[in-house]
């Protein structure tokens, strides 16, 4: 027998509102919450270094129980996974992104170069360059060192196309990326915020010395470098020399 119409709305009425949020809410939470792990984790790698770093170090920096990591997390290779992997695909973003606004071949190098150095002082760029893959199985290794060779291959391809257009003296694109890459990568292991100069400032700096050795004598991209790389003024801190 059909229930009437009141009884049926009365029966919805009564029915509990659940106290769990969406799934999609719970999810974007849970992420958020898998992130401030491995923010956290990063930062500690670059302080202490990924051996002497463990859950039970990562739980109190966020105020957790070890546990609790494990449902954000499987172990701290996994960690270190994540954090060089976030490390890279922030700079292959950043990479692409500047290719798709066009522009020459000298423009799109110093635009990859200021991507790649500003990323090596944050947090994951910085676990990239002072802790990397080496300390993780195989596998996870070939897979990061896979996605390493993508922007290599992408200064290689930038340092030809300058020279092709003449704004590059003549070198070899294979160790020209080589060099360019390893000094930037430097500057994450020993770049420490609150000192005389800003990342900004430190970045510029770098490429300008890199840039001193590279461009064409006379060339337009030479004349232009104030442009290509502006000059920039270390901010001094108060009381120090």
């Amino acid at each position: 027998m059909t229930k009437p119409l009141a009884a049926t709305k009365a029966s919805h009425a009564d029915t509990p509102v659940s106290p769990w949020a969406p799934a999609s809410v719970r999810e974007q939470q849970r992420e958020v919450k898998r992130n401030a792990v491995l923010q956290a984790a990063a930062q500690m790698f670059n302080e202490r270094g990924f051996h002497a770093t463990s859950l039970d170090d990562v739980a109190a920096r966020l105020h957790v129980s070890k546990p609790t990591l494990y449902y954000y997390v499987k172990s701290k290779d996994e960690i270190l996974f994540e954090c060089v992997r976030a490390g890279l695909q922030m700079m292959q973003a950043g990479i692409a992104e500047t290719s798709s606004r066009g522009g020459s071949a000298i423009e799109q190098l110093v635009a990859c170069m200021r991507t790649y150095g500003q990323i090596v002082t944050m947090d994951f760029g910085m676990c990239l360059i002072r802790i990397g893959e080496d300390p993780l199985p195989p596998e996870s290794r070939k897979e990061l060192r896979r996605a390493k060779s993508a922007i290599d291959l992408e200064f290689r391809r930038l340092i030809a196309a300058g020279m092709e257009e003449g704004s590059l003296v003549p070198c070899d694109p294979k160790i020209t990326a080589f060099a360019i890459a390893g000094a930037l990568s430097w500057i994450g292991r020993w770049y420490q915020p609150g000192g005389d100069y800003s990342a900004e400032e430190v970045v510029e700096r770098v490429m300008n010395t890199l840039l001193g050795s590279l461009l064409t004598p006379g060339s337009r991209a030479s004349r232009a470098r104030s442009k290509i790389v502006p000059k920039v003024t270390a901010t001094k801190k108060k009381g120090r020399k």
